[in-house]
């Protein structure tokens, strides 16, 4: 979905460039780095990165559902950015993730859509 804005100036082409250059190396992951220095997760590390995980996705939701119109419509921009373009590799995790990005907006405009009645919010 395209923004009806202006043209982007070069200043917000290097903002977004740096922003996703973070995205690209893990938030900055170096590659340098020996693989050696990385441990195996245990059982419960992994349990409660998943708790962690589900909190902030909830979270995420609450805040999705309070944002305004023009928020998300630049999340679901976001999402189909990071998918590969036609023609590039199709990174199978990237693809999972832009459609995760994808449902978690359409979850948020259910509750938009429960709370509209009650709810007052800024647009």
């Amino acid at each position: 979905m395209a923004i009806s804005r202006p043209n982007p100036t070069e200043t917000e082409f290097l903002q977004i460039d740096q922003a996703l250059s973070r995205w690209d190396n893990e938030g900055g992951a170096h590659p340098d780095k020996a693989e050696a220095d990385i441990h195996e997760m245990s059982n419960t590390e992994l349990v409660h990165l998943r708790i962690r995980v589900i909190a902030l996705e909830n979270l995420m939701l609450m805040l999705l559902a309070e944002s305004s119109d023009r928020q998300l419509e630049v999340a679901r921009e976001m999402a189909s950015y990071i998918l590969p373009r036609a023609g590039f590799t199709q990174h199978s995790l990237t693809v999972k993730a832009a459609n995760q990005m994808t449902d978690m907006v359409k979850r948020a405009e259910h509750f938009r859509t429960v709370c509209e009645p009650s709810c007052k919010r800024p647009r």
